[in-house]
Parts: C-alpha cells; sequence; structure tokens
C-alpha cells in the first residue's frame, strides 16, 4: 500500500530533517529540474541502490518522480525489501510540488527531459517515413526499420546517440546566470 503525502507535508520533513527524499526520474531529468533535498536513484536501479545509501530507521523515506506513478511504483519496491522506515509518495510528484510554489532547481531551459525529446523526433521520423513508404518511396520503409532498429538498441544497451547529441545543444545546457 502506498501512502501519499502532499508537497507541503514532504517539505516540512524535509526542512526539519526527517526524512529523506529520493527522486526516481532516469538521470538526465533529474539533471534538467529537481527538487533540492533529493538524491536520484531512478526506478529501474531502486531495488538494488537502496541498499546502498544510509537509512536510519528513524527516518522518513519520500519518494518522488514526474507526476506520481513512478513514485508510486518505487514505494512498493522499497516497502518489499522490508526496510524499517515509513514510505511515502509526493502526491503528483514534482509538477505538484512546483505547483505549490516550492523551491525547485532548474538547471536546463527546455522543461522536455531528453528521453521525451527522443521519443518525440524518433517519433516523427518514423511516421514521416511510413508516410512516404505508403506514398511509394519503398526505400523509406527500410530507413524506418534501421531506425526502429536503433530504438531498439539503445533500449537494450542503454545508450543512445541521439540523446548523447540532444544533451550538446543549446536548450539542453544549464542556464547562465549573471
Amino acid at each position: 500500500m502506498t501512502y501519499n503525502i502532499t508537497p507541503q507535508e514532504a517539505y516540512k520533513y524535509l526542512k526539519s530533517g526527517k526524512a529523506v527524499l529520493i527522486d526516481v526520474r532516469e538521470a538526465d531529468e533529474f539533471k534538467s529540474r529537481h527538487i533540492a533535498y533529493a538524491q536520484s536513484i531512478p526506478l529501474s536501479s531502486i531495488a538494488n541502490d537502496i541498499q546502498n545509501i544510509d537509512l536510519p530507521e528513524d527516518k522518513i523515506i519520500i519518494m518522488q518522480c514526474r507526476s506520481g506513478k513512478r513514485g508510486e511504483q518505487a514505494c512498493s519496491i522499497i516497502t518489499s525489501c522490508k526496510l524499517k522506515n515509513e514510505v511515502y509518495n509526493i502526491e503528483g510528484g514534482i509538477n505538484n510540488w512546483d505547483k505549490t510554489g516550492l523551491p525547485i532547481i532548474n538547471n536546463s531551459q527546455t522543461t522536455i527531459s531528453i528521453f521525451r525529446q527522443v521519443q518525440i523526433i524518433v517519433g516523427m521520423l518514423i511516421v514521416s517515413l511510413i508516410s512516404l513508404g505508403l506514398l511509394g518511396a519503398t526505400l523509406a520503409f527500410t530507413i524506418a526499420a534501421i531506425i526502429a532498429g536503433a530504438l531498439m538498441f539503445a533500449g537494450i544497451t542503454g545508450w543512445c546517440g541521439l540523446a548523447q547529441l540532444l544533451n550538446k545543444m543549446p536548450w539542453n545546457q544549464p542556464k547562465k546566470t549573471a
């Protein structure tokens, strides 16, 4: 069972030092925007990595993601690890935290994660190529299949050339402050 906590309640626990905040989004999402108190442990590795951090039994563990769904999954995983800590999920994730006006560290000019940028670009390319193929340019089907294969390779290996390229783009660089 997942216990939800409002951003305001979570903030009180964090400010008082009674809680540990774990951001379960992917590293690029964390890098672009995160809550100051958060430690980054992606959902994909939470079961293994939670064992490597110092969690005093008297501290509450608060999970957080973008909108709350991955945080709920992380709470279930942590609960199954048989830790003695109370585990909570921030309702609505960082989006809700931000809406309430609580402090956020924003390192990027964009609010779209690299992962989502890759999905948008690859999806657009495949739809465009399939459309061209249906209009008679049969080579477009082959190119679409190659792109789909590259996407599958990225999913299997965790390495994505397009994501590496997008990380270098100006809109994904930290904001310069005077």
